[in-house]
């Protein structure tokens, strides 16, 4: 018996059950034939329940299978009934624009098939077109690829099985990225940073350049973010750059300057010789009302007149020196036990036209005022006539092309006139030698006693003025004033005159310094009858060892006079000038 769905009437042939669906039920009836078009159309899978059993029995429906397919049900189909029973159909339908494959009929019964329930899985086996061919009429209506889930009893779609196999046999699909700089693809964000990384390190120095072109505040910015190691090598080269440049322009800088001192401390600097720094000085004086356009005049002709001859005019100068401390040793001074002094010497001071750069020139004028009051040097030197500095330096270059120390006038370029170039020891020395008077250079190189002091200096000064006053003489008198010229003391950027030496009543040694740098009027305080007035110009001219704490000192001392012969040897031997080194 078949049993209509809708009313509950039972007919017992197919037939007639078709006629009552068509006569009653019109509308379901056109309904159930969509679901059967699609079903057969779709080649999808039928799932046929026989419903003879006044309580048929339930199937269970897998809830994927719910989700994956379409119910459907076609009652009264010609394949949904055999021998009296009833087939309930389930249709997965397939989805659009798939080819349909061959059918095939697998047909599962479960109990008995005379009363029991049949399970039909029908797979379309007839190749189709793709699609759906609806006509107006069908179209017009709604459809549905799934029937009432309530009156759903059996589930299975072997297409669903296929879908689910798939889902599980495919691996998942994995994100990829690719390289914004080349074709790489990769599969991981932190490899596809690293290789990034790479193009950015390989970039040229034109990029670079560009780079480290960005403002400090870019560069603070980014450093407070997070940014990737190649970022930070390329921030921390910049940066190294940068310091080394600035170090660099720093290093050209000091060496600039410290160029130009020295080209000032030798005079090399362009600013002229004697002559036009005594111009300058006297224009400043009338610049600032000093003095009188007047004077100016008559100092500028003196001036011009004293350097045409060669000879210092003596404006600088002041005589009766060591006389003066002869006499004040013989009545004052009484914690000395013995006091050594040179022959007579004048002092000369550095004027308007030297000053700052004199001092050597000045020293060797001191020298010579000496040497030519000593019966031995009147043979080579003119007697009463000391040249000016722009003399002294005529004669210092004639000397060098003589053949006297030709590294000094290498390192002078030969030229001294004009210039405010300092001379030193080794200068001195050459000059003397040219004027054929003998000398020694003696370089005491390093400190000998505690606080980078120089007692080796201190007792070879007291042994070069003693050693005549001694001689012959059972015990030497207190102050003694010797033979014996004044020592020329060379130390790093000055120059001064040894004229006596004091030995105290405990040993220790004080030498006497005449310094071109003191004023004629300090000086001049030693000719003063004033005794408390010559014990302050004294006690400047005192130099105890804790006073000379300069590294290196030197000293020329001259010895005689030199012949012909002995002359030419000292300038052949000058070519590598030594001096004697203590210790």
């Amino acid at each position: 018996m078949l049993t209509c769905e809708f009313c509950g009437e039972e007919l017992v042939l197919e037939e007639d059950m078709k006629t009552h669906l068509l006569l009653s039920h019109p509308e379901n009836d056109m309904g159930e034939q969509s679901h059967d078009g699609e079903a057969e159309g779709r080649g999808g899978h039928s799932l046929v329940r026989p419903s003879s059993s006044p309580t048929p029995t339930t199937t269970i429906v897998d809830n994927h299978c719910k989700q994956a397919i379409g119910l459907s049900r076609s009652e009264g189909s010609e394949r949904g009934v055999d021998n009296g029973n009833r087939f309930d159909t389930i249709v997965s339908p397939r989805t659009s624009n798939s080819t349909l494959e061959s059918k095939e009929q697998i047909t599962e019964a479960g109990g008995e098939f005379g009363g029991g329930r049949a399970v039909a899985i029908v797979v379309s086996t007839s190749s189709v077109s793709t699609g759906f061919l609806r006509s107006a009429q069908d179209s017009s209506r709604p459809t549905s690829r799934h029937c009432n889930a309530d009156e759903s009893v059996g589930v299975g779609s072997a297409e669903h099985t296929k879908v689910k196999q798939k889902r599980f046999s495919s691996p998942t699909k994995e994100k990829r990225f690719s390289c914004p700089m080349c074709a790489l693809v990769c599969t991981d964000a932190f490899i596809l940073q690293e290789h990034v990384e790479l193009h950015l390190l390989e970039e040229s120095p034109a990029e670079e350049a560009v780079l480290g072109a960005t403002s400090s505040t870019e560069a603070a910015s980014s450093s407070n973010s997070s940014v990737s190691p190649g970022s930070d090598l390329r921030l921390a080269r910049r940066l190294q750059e940068e310091e080394k440049q600035r170090r660099k322009e720093q290093e050209a800088k000091r060496e600039a300057e410290e160029f130009k001192k020295l080209q000032r401390q030798f005079g090399v600097n362009g600013r002229g010789g004697y002559r036009k720094q005594m111009e300058r000085t006297v224009e400043k004086a009338v610049s600032r009302g000093v003095m009188v356009h007047a004077h100016f005049h008559n100092k500028r002709d003196e001036m011009m007149e004293a350097l045409a001859s060669g000879v210092d005019d003596g404006r600088t100068r002041t005589q009766g020196v060591l006389g003066a401390l002869y006499v004040y040793y013989q009545r004052e001074a009484r914690d000395c036990v013995h006091v050594w002094l040179s022959a007579d010497t004048d002092h000369y001071y550095s004027s308007e036209g030297d000053k700052g750069w004199g001092c050597g020139y000045r020293n060797f004028q001191m020298l010579l005022s000496s040497l030519q009051r000593m019966e031995p040097y009147t043979t080579c030197l003119s007697e009463g006539s000391v040249p000016s500095i722009p003399q002294v330096q005529v004669l210092i270059e004639g000397a060098w092309r003589e053949g006297l120390d030709p590294q000094g006038a290498t390192h002078f370029n030969q030229r001294l006139q004009g210039t405010q170039a300092w001379i030193g020891a080794t200068e001195i020395y050459a000059l003397c030698t040219s004027l054929r008077v003998s000398a020694r250079v003696l370089d005491f190189h390093q400190p000998t006693g505690p606080g980078d002091t120089h007692p080796r200096l201190f007792d070879w000064v007291k042994q070069y003025f003693s050693q005549t006053a001694t001689s012959g003489a059972r015990l030497p008198p207190r102050v003694v004033q010797t033979t014996q010229p004044p020592l020329y003391l060379q130390h790093q950027g000055h120059s001064r005159s040894i004229v006596g030496v004091e030995q105290k009543k405990n040993g220790s040694l004080c030498l006497l310094l005449l310094d071109p740098g003191c004023t004629p009027g300090d000086v001049r305080k030693l000719l003063s009858q004033d005794g408390s007035t010559v014990s302050t110009a004294v006690c400047r001219m005192r130099k105890f060892p804790g006073n000379l704490k300069h590294r290196q000192y030197q000293v020329v001392a001259v010895e005689g006079v030199l012949t012909p012969v002995e002359k030419q040897t000292r300038i052949l031997n000058s070519r590598t000038l030594q001096a004697e080194r203590i210790p």
